[in-house]
């Protein structure tokens, strides 16, 4: 059946709209902003994820122990212990710090030997540190200077004697040690032997 003209006719009131006005073109230029902005927030992040097993993502990084809260092993006959060095380092993995100490009898005179310890510390609140392992022991009548933790390796520079007849006072022989945890101990090298008067 034909339309008439007045059936084909637009509708003035709706499409009104579709005339533009400034104030129109606000309203739309207002909205599409927020929209954007909306979706901004929304937006997953594109950085890189946080390792939740650093110490950065875990608070704050654990502290290594306190060399000067231990007993150690060693029988100063009564006389006191001293620490005469420590260094700090990841020594076996586990992204807790060791500490490494240098202890010998506080003897008051003469050159008494030193014992280097690594001590751990349990992760429980109020733990104390304590003895795991001895790299080097008093009966093997060295002094340690210059010790060391880099990249999980002890250092220390050992001075000694080349026979029981040189004075302690004036050792003649000293050697690089170097310790690395492997296979479940701590195992040594020793480099740059050499022979001479301190």
């Amino acid at each position: 059946m034909p339309h008439s003209p007045a059936e084909l006719a637009p509708n003035v009131d709706t499409l009104a709209h579709s005339h533009a006005t400034p104030l129109h073109w606000l309203a739309t230029a207002t909205a599409m902003a927020a929209v954007i902005a909306t979706a901004g927030l929304v937006q997953p992040a594109t950085g890189t994820p946080v390792d939740t097993a650093s110490p950065a993502a875990n608070g704050p990084q654990a502290t290594a122990p306190d060399a000067a809260a231990v007993t150690y092993p060693l029988d100063c006959k009564g006389a006191p212990q001293a620490v005469t060095a420590t260094a700090q380092g990841d020594l076996d993995g586990d992204r807790r710090p060791e500490t490494v100490a240098a202890v010998r009898c506080d003897a008051g005179s003469g050159t008494p030997p030193h014992a280097i310890y690594v001590l751990t510390q349990d992760r429980a609140e109020g733990a104390r540190p304590r003895v795991v392992a001895t790299l080097l022991d008093t009966p093997q009548r060295q002094t340690a200077t210059d010790l060391t933790v880099s990249d999980g390796t002890v250092t220390a520079t050992l001075l000694g004697y080349s026979s029981p007849e040189i004075p302690r006072y004036s050792p003649d022989v000293k050697k690089l040690a170097k310790w690395r945890w492997s296979g479940g101990k701590f195992r040594q090298e020793l480099t740059d032997s050499t022979a001479r008067s301190v």
